[in-house]
Parts: C-alpha cells; sequence; structure tokens
C-alpha cells in the first residue's frame, strides 16, 4: 500500500473519531445542562458539526449555550394556580415565574427622544438614594460621555450609583471612560465580558436589557425603561443623522421595586455571585397586594426556565379578539410565534406589523422576506417606517401591552437577557396602541413579493447559519 494511502486512512480515521468526539460533546452538554433548542437549531448545529468539526466544536463552545444549569429536578420559579383572577394575561405572566401584579402610577410615554432625554436626566437627577443602570450600549459620544457625568455628580453627592453595562455592547460601541464615575465613588461591572468570561459557554449570552432605577423602596422612586440604548443616535440623532424612533417611558410605585429586584440579580450574576432567581420571586412578591389593573415585569433570557416573553407572545396571539398591534426594529420570529400570529389573522384579528424599511442590520432585513410573506399570506398588514425605527411593543385588544428591550427575532427570544413590562389597565394600553397608530400613520403599506430563486437562497442560508449566532 503506497505511503499516500496510508495516510489518507490514517486522516479519515482521525478526522472520524473528532466527528464523534464533536457529536458526544453535543449531546452531553445538551442533556446535563438541560438545553431546548428548536429542532431545526439542532439539526443546523449536527450538521455543522459532522460538515466542519474542527470550526463548529469551538464555535459550539462558545456560543452554544442556551439556558443558565439548574439543578436536576428543579420546580420553576413561582409556580401558582390562581383561581378566576379574570386576566388571561395576568394567568400566563404569573404561570411563566414572573411577579404578581404591582401597582405603578404617572406612567410617561415619551413622545419622542428629546423627551426620552429629558426624562432620563430628570430620573438620574432625581435620585437621592440609589442609582442603578443597565444598558446594552453606552455611547462613546456627548450623551454617552453626559450620562456618565451625571451619574458621577450623583456619587459624590453621597447616592449609590451602579453601573452595569454588557460586554459584547461596550466592545460594538467603545463606551466613554469610565474613570470619572469610579473615582467619584460609583461601581461599574461589565456583564459577561467576551472572551474573558470564566462560564463556559456565555459568550454569546447578551444583556439587552436597558433600565434606570431611582430609589428603589424609597418615596419618589422611579424607572426609566424602553428599548433605547443611551447613546445618541437613540434619542436626537447623530451629525446628519435624524434620531430613530423607539418606544421609552418610566413610571413610579410598587412596581419598580421588581425592577430594582432584577437589578440586583443581574448585579450579583455579573459579579460571579448570583442570587437564584426563584429566591428573588418568593421572597419578593409573597404575600404582596396584587392589582390586577397594575403592571408586571416580564423577565426573559438564560436565568429563566421558560422563554418567556416567546410564550407570552404566542399566547397573547391566540387570545387576541380584535387587535394586535406590533412594533420591532428586527422580524424574524419563531416559528411558533409565527404560526400564531398567521392564524390570528385568519380568524379575522387585525395584525399589524410595524418595522422599519431598512435596518440598522441589513442581513435581518434580508433575513425577515419569508415571515413576512407568510404573514401577509394570512392577512396581516405590514407598514414599513421610513427612518430606523427600533421601538419593541406588542399591543394586543385593549387587555395587554408589552414594551420593553425585546425585538422579534431569535437571538431576543431564545438567547438574550430581555426585559419588558406588562400593562394591563386599559387606559394605559390605549395610550400605547395610541403611540403605535400615530406611527404607523407616516409609514407605507407593504405587499411582499414572491422572491427570485438567489434572493430565497439567500434567506434560506441566512435562516440556517444564523439560528444561532
Amino acid at each position: 500500500m503506497l505511503l499516500s494511502e496510508l495516510i489518507a486512512i490514517h486522516w479519515l480515521t482521525l478526522h472520524g473519531l473528532v466527528v464523534v468526539l464533536a457529536i458526544l460533546i453535543y449531546i452531553v452538554s445538551a442533556h446535563t445542562m438541560g438545553q431546548r433548542r428548536q429542532p431545526s437549531a439542532a439539526i443546523a448545529w449536527i450538521l455543522f458539526l459532522l460538515l466542519v468539526p474542527y470550526l463548529a466544536l469551538p464555535a459550539f463552545l462558545l456560543f452554544g449555550s442556551r439556558k443558565t444549569v439548574r439543578p436536576h429536578g428543579q420546580a420553576a420559579p413561582g409556580r401558582r394556580r390562581w383561581q378566576d383572577v379574570g386576566s388571561w394575561a395576568v394567568e400566563t405572566i404569573v404561570s411563566l415565574g414572573q411577579p404578581a401584579p404591582a401597582a405603578y402610577d404617572d406612567l410617561r410615554l415619551h413622545a419622542d427622544g428629546a423627551a426620552a432625554h429629558a426624562a432620563l436626566l430628570r430620573v438620574i437627577d432625581g435620585a437621592h438614594e440609589t442609582l442603578d443602570v443597565c444598558t446594552f450600549i453606552l455611547g462613546r459620544d456627548a450623551l454617552g460621555r453626559e450620562v456618565v457625568e451625571r451619574l458621577a455628580a450623583r456619587a459624590e453627592q453621597g447616592v449609590r450609583v451602579r453601573l452595569m453595562l454588557d460586554g459584547m455592547g461596550s466592545l460594538m460601541s467603545r463606551h466613554p471612560a469610565l474613570d470619572r464615575l469610579t473615582r467619584a465613588g460609583g461601581a461599574f461591572v461589565s456583564f459577561v465580558p467576551p472572551l474573558s468570561s470564566p462560564r463556559r459557554a456565555r459568550t454569546n449570552l447578551r444583556d439587552h436589557r436597558k433600565l434606570v432605577v431611582a430609589d428603589a423602596g424609597a418615596p419618589g422612586a422611579r424607572v426609566w425603561c424602553g428599548g433605547r440604548n443611551l447613546a445618541a443616535e437613540y434619542f436626537e440623532g447623530t451629525p446628519g443623522q435624524p434620531p430613530w424612533c423607539d418606544l421609552s417611558f418610566d413610571f413610579g410605585g410598587a412596581m419598580v421595586e421588581h425592577a430594582a429586584q432584577l437589578f440586583e440579580h443581574d448585579w450579583a450574576f455579573a459579579q460571579g455571585a448570583a442570587v437564584p432567581i426563584e429566591a428573588r420571586v418568593e421572597e419578593a412578591w409573597a404575600g404582596a397586594p396584587m392589582p390586577m389593573d397594575g403592571g408586571q415585569l416580564v423577565a426573559s433570557g438564560p436565568d429563566q426556565v421558560d422563554d418567556t416573553v416567546l410564550a407570552l407572545l404566542v399566547t397573547a396571539a391566540y387570545r387576541a379578539r380584535s387587535r394586535i398591534a406590533l412594533a420591532t426594529p428586527y422580524f424574524v420570529p419563531d416559528p411558533a410565534l409565527l404560526m400564531a400570529l398567521s392564524l390570528a389573522a385568519r380568524r379575522g384579528v387585525e395584525v399589524d406589523l410595524l418595522i422599519p424599511a431598512r435596518s440598522n442590520h441589513r442581513l435581518s432585513d434580508i433575513a425577515r422576506g419569508r415571515a413576512l410573506r407568510t404573514l401577509a399570506q394570512a392577512g396581516g398588514r405590514i407598514w414599513l417606517a421610513p427612518g430606523m425605527m427600533h421601538a419593541k411593543l406588542a399591543v394586543f385588544d385593549d387587555v395587554l401591552a408589552l414594551a420593553g428591550s425585546a425585538n422579534l427575532d431569535s437571538r431576543s427570544l431564545l438567547l438574550n437577557y430581555e426585559l419588558m413590562f406588562a400593562f394591563h389597565k386599559t387606559a394605559d394600553v390605549r395610550r400605547f396602541a395610541a403611540w403605535f397608530d400615530q406611527e404607523r400613520a407616516t409609514a407605507t403599506a407593504h405587499t411582499p413579493k414572491p422572491p427570485g430563486l438567489a434572493r430565497d437562497l439567500g434567506e434560506g442560508m441566512l435562516l440556517w447559519l444564523g439560528f444561532q449566532l
């Protein structure tokens, strides 16, 4: 036998062992970590490992995790049986392990970026005891520097100031120097820094929550939240570019404490000493008043047993009777959500989807084509906003308005740490619906066209390759 043939046989044997090892690692990891994946995602990982194991195995170890490890047999957090509470939305949210309804007051929807900017500074400057800030991106621009300066000023006045930035977001945006804040006595932590996290397979899990909590537990406590990162383009624009259309809001009341507890949980995790979310839910909300027309915090991400926002959206789509209004910058939904929305449209529910004509992620715009065609064929209406629209909002009849940080794509719904607030008061649900209608009035109706061969292949490849990233 020729030497070249022996080398080829040896290489094939070694290659086969690598493939088998890669598949075994995938199976064992999925079992021991309790990973639950869409069938398409599982098939894609298996094919990737079979075809190019030398690239796929390191990628899986870095990006493959979807849920935080839980002890075997541990029950889902906060499960309770509620009888005849009169609200399917409240029942669903509590059944997903989220807090019971809490009172809130003085809800303010920000009309535009300037109003959001003013509200942000008002919440920061109004803090007297504690000030906690979480954001995916802190811009290396005038607004980012202003936020750091305001936080430092509060720290110098004796306020306990904590700033938490996502590790990947910091890498993407190159946040401004934080020396001013730390010298003033403020604290800073990076949430899962890329390439340096000791937590295996956490690199691809990002904290996408946007939250400012002032004086939790004290009179005048307030939350500022929504879809806006703390960078100029989300508020008043950058030189030569108009501001993005986004949705943010602030409120006071008992629900502020819920947001503060979530921040505490995330802060502890970022520092490597996570508090079990079961304790957070039970200790914080046990015996608390439960106003059915209040609001609820809905956290989603690897720290939850369920994909909470996705499960709530699917349930709400099936329960809707007259109208569903959705605003999102990226529309690449989970198949279950797309089916629920399509079936709602087929049974006569008005399903309106507002998206930007062109977002800041071109690949997302290509990948959304199939979902848009499916929804339009079912009778859903698609509206294209003229500029970059970054808001995240879902309104179902007069029953539920869901607003916060989660996009309607698989990354937000299945991978990211996200935060939404559910509002149940009819008057406030209608206020969110009015915001949607105002933005839709400037949009253009869109009817998707059948794709050409190249477009169809491109969409398929993006959906296949981008199932995790």
